[in-house]
């Protein structure tokens, strides 16, 4: 299958190039660059592109000859979705709506989405599947609604989307993130020794492993159509639901001779949510998460090992999302659009 890979040089792509080529598939990337050099380890693969490298950019002739789209660029978090909202909403949902239909018109079969469990948003304790009712509470996670919302009716007898609701993404991967919350924990207690906690710890929150959230996106690319057709998927399994504190524990038994420790701000969190993922395992067995939090901080912490990752880098501008905006953003490289200026 030829398949045009969004966001191919980020978190979840750089890891995601390997597992659909490893699978099979014809690829070519599109990425803004927003990343280039935040490698972790070995750099990201390498695929040819489209001439273009903003998902705004896409037209239909870019298009032509691609069997499917999977579409993983986005705003990535809540603190870069709150730095200027209307472009989170300019990207995750309005570009994203906009490239699904372009890619109805070019022929395109399927349009593998990747949405967020975040749209549930403020849910409590309740374990929600994917016929819960939406609660998001920030502009990304509000932004992924409104995509699912916008590209569903594209859905025909000729083009299939599916959403892919991924819970809160951790691992290793060439385009390491630490701002999110499992590798976060883990960077900042081995590099110091104290497990920061930047909340009270209560909230829930699904956990999934990144090669996981690839390879359900393999399953469905070469899922049987009726399976997958227009179908919102949690990428997710029950049992890897966690409170942060939970999380704060593996990491410290996992590193020997650290301690909980709470940031000065620490408090509660809006996002707060558990899901199932029975519906994924049902419909696509193969594709049921099999990573388990306390083997991803293994994995973690024997990366930093290898790769001599020390304090402050976890939350640099090289791991962290936010401050590498900051950065370019100061030096005139990039607008509040998030666009390069000048074909920086």
């Amino acid at each position: 299958m030829r398949v045009l890979l969004t966001g191919h040089q980020g978190y979840i792509g750089a890891v995601a190039s390997s597992v659909l080529a490893d699978a099979g598939h014809d690829l070519v990337g599109l990425d803004s660059g927003l990343y280039a050099g935040c490698d972790f380890g070995e750099a990201a693969p390498e695929l040819p592109t489209l001439p273009v490298r903003d998902v705004r950019d896409v037209t239909a002739e870019h298009l032509e000859g691609f069997d499917a789209v999977v579409h993983l660029a986005a705003i990535s978090n809540d603190p870069i979705g709150e730095l200027n909202s209307d472009t989170t909403y300019e990207v995750n949902h309005r570009a994203s709506a906009e490239l699904a239909a372009t890619a109805k018109s070019a022929g395109v079969g399927r349009f593998v989405f990747s949405s967020s469990c975040s749209l549930y948003g403020a849910a409590g304790d309740e374990v929600l599947d994917e016929t819960a009712g939406f609660d998001p509470v920030t502009a990304y996670g509000e932004s992924k609604v409104l995509a699912e919302q916008d590209i569903s009716p594209l859905a025909d007898d000729s083009f299939t989307p599916t959403y892919l609701r991924n819970a809160t993404v951790y691992g290793v991967s060439p385009r390491l993130r630490g701002d999110v919350v499992v590798n976060n924990l883990a960077g900042v207690a081995y590099c110091t020794g104290h497990v920061l906690m930047k909340s009270d710890g209560t909230p829930w929150r699904p956990l999934v492993h990144v090669k996981d959230v690839c390879r359900a996106v393999a399953a469905v690319l070469e899922a049987p159509r009726e399976l997958v057709h227009d179908e919102a998927f949690n990428v997710a399994t029950e049992a890897e639901n966690y409170r942060i504190s939970e999380v704060a524990e593996i990491v410290k038994n996992a590193i020997p001779g650290t301690e909980i420790t709470y940031a000065e701000d620490a408090g509660p969190d809006l996002r707060c949510y558990r899901v199932t993922g029975a519906k994924l395992a049902d419909r696509l067995p193969d594709a049921t998460p099999r990573h388990t939090v306390p083997e991803g901080v293994a994995e973690l912490v024997d990366a930093f090992a290898e790769r001599g990752l020390r304090e402050g880098q976890i939350e640099s501008s090289r791991f962290t999302r936010l401050r590498r905006i900051d950065e370019l953003r100061s030096a005139g490289k990039i607008d509040d659009r998030l666009r390069w200026v000048n074909g920086a």
